[in-house]
C-alpha cells in the first residue's frame, strides 16, 4: 500500500487520509479521488493531498474487516456490513457470550493493522446487543495478513449460548430472627435475575435450617421438574460438612466446588443432584447488585458447565466492589462497641407550608418544637448533639438557650434539606461511628427511640443504617454509618436520602415502632393544632 502526498491530478484512485477543509471545500477522510474531486481541489487552490493507494495483493479496509468478522461469527452472531474499516458483530438472540480468548489473541497478534475487540467472556447479552468489533487501522492491508487472521479464527471464536434452563426451584432455610420479608425480597430479586433468561421459579419452599429437611425439599423440587435448584441458607455455608453441602450429598448428589475468588460471592457452593445443578447461594445473592452468584447462575441457565477450574480462574477481575456491610478494622479504641453516634437536629428550614410563622418556634405543651427535639436527643445515648440552623437562626438558638448543643450554620438553607444534611454531617466529630439525623419539627421522637436505633446500629453484623418502621412504612429519624457520609455529602436540593436507603438495602436494619411518633412532622397550622389536641 502506497502512502503519501500527490497533486490532485496524480491522486486519482487514491483515498484521502485526512479530512481536508479549504474555503467552501470539505473533502472527508476516506474519499476516493475521482475527476470531480480533482476539479473541486483545483478550484479551491489545493495543490497537494495525502492519499493511500492499494497495491497488487492488497485488500481494502472494509473487505478485510468483513472477512475477519464473518470468520469469527459463530452460532447466534450477526455481522453488520463493514463501513470505514469496521465490522460490528451483534447478538442474534439472548444468551451468554462464549469467547475463545486464545483465538482473539491470535487474531490481534497477526499484525498491528488488525484489531478485534469483544465484550467480556460469559457476559449475558440481549438480542441486538453489540458484542464485538473488527477494526482495520489503515485503509487497506496486505491480503496475506487478512488471510492469516481468518486462518487463526474459527466459528468457535465467539458464539451466543442460548438459555436452556427454564424451570428453577428455590429453597430458603430459616432460623430464629430471619423475618419472612427477607425471604420475600430474595424471591423477588431472584425472579428478576431469571427473567432475562426466560426462566421462572416453579416452586419455592421455606424450611428449618436442617440437613434432613433440606434433603427432602431438594428431592421434592427435583421431582416437580426443576432444572436448577437454588438454596438460600439462613446461615452462611462455613464448611463442606455444613447443612447445605451435607444435604446435597445425603440424596446422592455431589459437591463440585465450594468457594470462589469473587467478592462479593466468596461463599458460593456448586453441586449437582440427579444430573441437575444445585447452587448454594452466598448471602450477597439476596441483593440485586451484581456479584459472583450472577456469573455462575447465568452460565448454568445457558447450559454451560461451570467447572472447578472455571471458578478458580475468576480471581482476576473478581473484586467487584467494596462491600459496604463488611466489618472494618477499628482504629479508634474509644469507639469500640460502635455506639459513638452523633445526633444531628435539622432546624434551618423556612417553614413555607406554615404560611409565615417558623414552625420550629411554635409551642407544644409549653415548649418550642425545636427544643423538644433537642432535649430528647440530649437525653439519648448520642455522643453529641449538633443543631443545624439557617432561617431565623438567632431565634432558634434563643429557643435552645442553656442546652449543651453544637451549632452549625447552613448558609444555603433556602436550597432545601440536602444542604442542611451536608452541613450537619460535616460537623460530626471524627471519633463518631455514625450520625442519626433528626428533624426539628418531629416532637414525638423521644430519647427511647433514638436509643433503640443506636442499639440496633451494629457494623460488625452489617447493620449500617437503622430506620424506624411501622406497618411496612419507614419513618424518621434515620441513623447512618460513617461509611455513608461521603454519599450523604452528594445530596442536592430539597431531596433527602431515601434513595440511598433503597440503594443500600442490604445494610438496613429496621426498628419496629408503634403509633405515629416516627411519622408526625409539624408542617402546617392544621398539623400543629392536631398535635396540640392529641
Amino acid at each position: 500500500m502506497k502512502f503519501g502526498p500527490a497533486s490532485p491530478a496524480d491522486a486519482i484512485g487514491g483515498v484521502t487520509v485526512h479530512t481536508l477543509r479549504q474555503g467552501a471545500l470539505v473533502l472527508k477522510k476516506g474519499t476516493t479521488i475521482g475527476p470531480a474531486e480533482v476539479e473541486a481541489l483545483t478550484k479551491a487552490g489545493v495543490s497537494e493531498v495525502v492519499v493511500v493507494r492499494l497495491e497488487e495483493g492488497d485488500v481494502s479496509e472494509d473487505v478485510a474487516a468483513a472477512s475477519i468478522a464473518q470468520a469469527v461469527a459463530g452460532e447466534g452472531v450477526n455481522v453488520e456490513r463493514a463501513f470505514t474499516g469496521r465490522a460490528n458483530l451483534f447478538a442474534a438472540r439472548p444468551g451468554v457470550l462464549v469467547v475463545d480468548r486464545a483465538a482473539v489473541d491470535r487474531i490481534n497478534g497477526v499484525d498491528e493493522a488488525i484489531t478485534f475487540a469483544t465484550l467480556a467472556a460469559f457476559k449475558p447479552v440481549v438480542e441486538g446487543e453489540m458484542i464485538a468489533t473488527v477494526k482495520l487501522i489503515p485503509f487497506g492491508v496486505e491480503g496475506r495478513l487478512r488471510d492469516a487472521a481468518v486462518a487463526v479464527a474459527g466459528k468457535d471464536t465467539m458464539r451466543i449460548a442460548p438459555y436452556l434452563i427454564k424451570k428453577v426451584g428455590v429453597v430458603s432455610t430459616m432460623l430464629p430472627g430471619l423475618v419472612p420479608k427477607v425471604i420475600d425480597k430474595t424471591l423477588r430479586v431472584t425472579a428478576e435475575r431469571l427473567a432475562p433468561a426466560g426462566a421462572t421459579i416453579i416452586a419455592e419452599r421455606r424450611i428449618p435450617h436442617d440437613e434432613a429437611v433440606l434433603s427432602g425439599a431438594i428431592k421434592e423440587l427435583l421431582g416437580l421438574g426443576a432444572e436448577l435448584v437454588i438454596v438460600f441458607g439462613a446461615s452462611a455455608i462455613a464448611d463442606r460438612r455444613d447443612v447445605i453441602p451435607a444435604a446435597i450429598t445425603e440424596i446422592g448428589g455431589a459437591v463440585e466446588h465450594f468457594g470462589m475468588p469473587v467478592d462479593p460471592g466468596n461463599l458460593l457452593l456448586i453441586g449437582s443432584a440427579g444430573g441437575v445443578p444445585v447452587l448454594g447461594a452466598p448471602g450477597c445473592a439476596r441483593s440485586p447488585v451484581e456479584n459472583g452468584f450472577d456469573w455462575v447462575l447465568m452460565r448454568l441457565l445457558a447450559g454451560i458447565k461451570v467447572t472447578r477450574s472455571d471458578l478458580t480462574g475468576m480471581g482476576v477481575g473478581g473484586l467487584l466492589m467494596e462491600i459496604v456491610t463488611r466489618p472494618q478494622p477499628r482504629t479508634v479504641p474509644e469507639t469500640e462497641g460502635n455506639r459513638n453516634v452523633a445526633a444531628i437536629v435539622l432546624a434551618a428550614g423556612r417553614s413555607t407550608r406554615m404560611g409565615g410563622p417558623n414552625k420550629l418556634l411554635a409551642e407544644l405543651d409549653g415548649k418550642k418544637l425545636v427544643r423538644i427535639v433537642a432535649e430528647q436527643a440530649l437525653a439519648s445515648k448520642a455522643s453529641e448533639v449538633i443543631v443545624v440552623t439557617g432561617h431565623q437562626g438567632e431565634l432558634v438558638e434563643q429557643a435552645l438557650a442553656g442546652l449543651t448543643v453544637k451549632y452549625v450554620r447552613n448558609p444555603d438553607f433556602a436550597g432545601g434539606i440536602a444542604s442542611s444534611v451536608k452541613a450537619g454531617i460535616s460537623a460530626v466529630s471524627d471519633k463518631a461511628d455514625g450520625a442519626i439525623v433528626c428533624l426539628g419539627d418531629m416532637p414525638l421522637i423521644d430519647a427511647q427511640l433514638i436509643d433503640r436505633l443506636i442499639d440496633t446500629f451494629a457494623p460488625d453484623r452489617g447493620h449500617l443504617i437503622a430506620v424506624p418502621v411501622s406497618e411496612g412504612r419507614r419513618g424518621n429519624p434515620v441513623l447512618w454509618s460513617r461509611r455513608f457520609f461521603t454519599e450523604l455529602m452528594t445530596l442536592d436540593g430539597d431531596v433527602g436520602a431515601r434513595h440511598l436507603i433503597a440503594k443500600h438495602a442490604e445494610a438496613v436494619a429496621e426498628v419496629p415502632v408503634e403509633g405515629n411518633s416516627a411519622f408526625l412532622d409539624i408542617d402546617t397550622p392544621q398539623a400543629l393544632e392536631a398535635a396540640r389536641r392529641s
